[in-house]
């Protein structure tokens, strides 16, 4: 691929993290802007030097000038909108998660990989060099036998959820809720370092409501030797950390969502690791994206593809069990 010209679905925060970082980034541009008011798509357009903007969404999917689509709706949009930019010849960039539904993840990449469209699930954790590393650094530690992990993170809106609202990040019509934003952070660094649990098991927190989600839980994966203990939280702070612990030492990451830094510790060492010179987290996502694309590799991107599509079914078994369930779950 010679150019990312890229088209963008929403106009929330996390668009706008991503958009800096495009705007700095070569080979990739901003041409297009959807949203369902001309307002909103007209004042995205013009802080990122956009050169249209649409309120029809089959106007942005029938637009030659865009070959990839960047979708950061609601995540119970993900997949038809997902599906309409793949069926349109659109590679596509997803925000996570990518989709609620395993079966939905399959069909998606299976049409990608027919059309030989990338398909990229939007989570910095699997692009970051520090990622790479802490992957690299496993072997250190010798055989695993606990992770612990804690991501809390304060939601404004939570304060809505206290006045009795019912906010979409929050809201089951939405699929909203706290394992499919925050805790998702946690269990997509498992799979992607440890593959497919044995099995898991979500325990929640649910505040009294009609239609709404988890603001907090735990999450909980059996694996072959060890198991992984998962926090997280939407409704408090605290100090968010990945920590893996085996029989020769053990390795702390500096948040889950973004991975600030590696200390690895054994009886005979104490090093501390940080190749993201760039703090932003969305630099790396961008840059790498951008990268597979203008190579064309498909085959690491596919690679990447597969621990979203694990994660998807981890999820989406754990939470039903839980009895948190979704539009076009039953």
């Amino acid at each position: 691929m010679e150019a990312v010209r890229l088209g963008t679905i929403g106009s929330g925060v996390i668009v706008h993290s991503v958009l800096d970082n495009v705007r700095n980034a070569d080979g990739i541009s901003l041409e297009a802007v959807y949203s369902r008011t001309s307002e909103k798509a007209e004042a995205l357009a013009e802080t990122y030097g956009a050169g249209k903007t649409y309120t029809d969404i089959n106007a942005l999917m029938n637009d030659d000038t865009v070959n990839t689509v960047y979708i950061a709706s609601p995540n119970l949009l993900h997949y038809e909108q997902a599906r309409l930019a793949l069926m349109a010849g659109k590679n596509v960039i997803c925000e996570k998660p990518l989709v609620t539904r395993y079966a939905q993840a399959q069909e998606l990449r299976d049409i990608a990989r027919e059309k030989g469209l990338f398909l990229f699930q939007a989570a910095p954790t699997v692009y970051l060099p520090n990622f790479r590393l802490l992957r690299e650094k496993l072997p250190v530690i010798g055989r695993v036998r606990l992770v612990m992990s804690n991501y809390s993170q304060y939601s404004s809106r939570y304060d809505a959820v206290l006045r009795g609202e019912r906010p979409n990040i929050f809201s089951l019509e939405f699929a909203g809720g706290c394992l499919m934003d925050i805790n998702f952070y946690n269990v997509l660094l498992n799979v992607a370092l440890f593959g497919r649990p044995e099995s898991a098991e979500y325990f929640p927190n649910i505040f009294p409501g009609p239609g709404l989600a988890d603001t907090s839980g735990v999450f909980v994966m059996r694996y072959d030797g060890f198991v992984s203990t998962n926090a997280g939280a939407k409704d408090t702070w605290g100090i968010n950390h990945f920590t893996i612990e085996g029989e020769q030492g053990y390795i702390h990451v500096d948040e889950p969502n973004g991975i600030k830094s590696v200390r690895v510790v054994t009886r005979d060492s104490d090093d501390t690791y940080n190749l993201q010179p760039v703090p932003d987290r969305w630099h790396y996502e961008v840059e790498e994206i951008v990268r597979l694309m203008l190579t064309d590799d498909y085959g690491c991107a596919y690679s990447l593809l597969d621990a979203a599509l694990d994660t998807v079914s981890v999820i989406e078994g754990a939470r039903k069990n839980a009895g948190i369930i979704f539009p076009g779950d039953e």
